[in-house]
């Protein structure tokens, strides 16, 4: 069988695809699904295993406190990958350096398990949030690249769905182990390195990269702040790091409000587990749908007014779930229609690489797209700290508000990334 793809503008339909074609496309959607375990099993148990870590009950205010700050260390290191795997994406290729992202965040969730301390804690959460952050950018490329530009807002929904399936199997998990001690979930977290010698082995790297690199040295980082580039990049690290401030506030500080909830309060350990599993569950299950309703919004509008558009709907989302307390059940609902809104950081995943010139794809969107997260992660501590103790509503709602300047922002960028990667071959 011919393993070469044919032309991307010639292919219609699913059984057109060359066999490397879909084996890249396979490759991409796993590592996003263990990319979704991965960085969500620690949402589960953040706040049973730091109290343990720590000797403290779980009500202690300092368990929220050093949480916040691990999962702050997490989002740093998520920026940090971004930029450092992204970086070794346009260098080695994008096959070998999706094998490494796979293989580090793999690992290090992994020896969580072994953590003493809630700052080895710490330490292991950063060092699997490099591999996190860098496999989202040279995934996303390698779709970019293989795949048909016209699929880009299915291809987009597609694989931020592997996310969302990646943290229903860490819900899964979680079901599985409520009620046992919260380190036994990270080992769960080594299950993709299993993937990343078939990667090797079964995807070559794209022949896009390949041409590029052919006689060309891959420019510096310093070259995303070039005049040809650099509108792009601010614009990009703007959006990104406010709306995704508001977003990773929310992921992470639900929890604490879903216990707070007097329905939930009252009940025991297993209890409360199993609620903050089901929240999660229903944010997931709107962030499936939403993918799909952000990939039909970008077909019809383009994908500057549906990004901007879907970033003020979660705002009025937010301001509905947080300007009032809800019983329970009103919550689960409203928590999915939030997940709906989610759908938007899809979008990012086929609309950012492709603004960058070939030799600077990973590189730029990595580092645009997770320099947000030092910002989140700054945002997550403040909002968690600097609002009444306890009163983590009054957090989340303030939170919300981010996404309107997000929004306005995001009306500034090129309506299709065809656009601007017409532009910025070569730099």
């Amino acid at each position: 069988m011919n393993d070469t793809p044919a032309p991307r503008s010639l292919v219609r339909a699913l059984q057109s695809l060359s066999p490397q074609q879909r084996r890249s496309g396979l490759a991409a959607w796993l590592g996003w699904l263990f990319d979704g375990l991965d960085m969500h099993l620690y949402t589960l148990v953040a706040t049973a295993y730091v109290a343990q870590l720590m000797m403290v009950p779980e009500s202690d205010p300092t368990v929220g406190t050093h949480g916040s700050i691990i999962q702050a260390a997490f989002l740093v290191g998520w920026a940090v990958g971004g930029a450092f795997f992204g970086r070794l994406g346009d260098v080695l290729g994008r096959s070998r350096a999706l094998t490494l992202t796979i293989l580090t965040y793999a690992g290090f969730t992994g020896l969580s398990f072994f953590a003493q301390e809630w700052w080895h804690l710490l330490i292991f959460r950063f060092l699997a949030a490099l591999g996190i952050g860098g496999e989202w950018a040279v995934g996303a490329s390698l779709l970019s690249e293989t795949w048909p530009k016209t699929w880009r807002p299915w291809i987009a929904a597609v694989l931020q769905s592997a996310v969302n399936c990646g943290v229903l199997l860490a819900c899964v998990a979680g079901w599985l182990l409520a009620g046992k001690e919260p380190k036994y979930i990270f080992l769960i977290g080594i299950l993709p390195a299993l993937i990343t010698l078939w990667i090797r082995k079964a995807v070559p790297e794209t022949e896009e990269w390949t041409e590029a690199r052919k006689g060309q040295e891959v420019p510096k980082i310093s070259a995303l702040f070039s005049p040809e580039v650099r509108g792009i990049t601010w614009r990009v690290m703007i959006i990104c790091a406010v709306s995704l401030t508001a977003h990773w506030t929310f992921l992470f500080w639900q929890q604490k409000h879903v216990l707070s909830l007097p329905e939930i309060a009252t009940l025991d350990k297993t209890g409360k587990d199993g609620a903050v599993v089901a929240a999660l569950m229903w944010i997931m299950v709107g962030s499936l749908i939403g993918n799909f309703v952000a990939g039909g919004l970008a077909k019809v509008y383009g994908y500057r007014r549906t990004i901007s558009g879907m970033l003020l709907a979660y705002f009025a989302i937010m301001f509905l779930s947080f300007s009032r307390q809800w019983n329970w059940d009103s919550t689960k609902l409203l928590f999915a229609l939030i997940g709906i809104c989610q759908g938007v950081f899809g979008l990012f995943t086929m609309c950012l690489p492709p603004l960058f010139p070939v030799l600077l794809r990973t590189t730029g969107s990595g580092f645009c797209y997770n320099i947000g997260r030092i910002v989140a992660a700054g945002g997550t501590v403040f909002f968690g700290i600097f609002v009444k103790v306890g009163d983590f509503r009054t957090a989340l709602l303030y939170a919300g508000f981010l996404f309107i300047p997000a929004a306005a922002v995001a009306l500034l960028m090129p309506s299709e990334p065809e656009e601007a990667e017409a532009q910025s071959q070569p730099i």
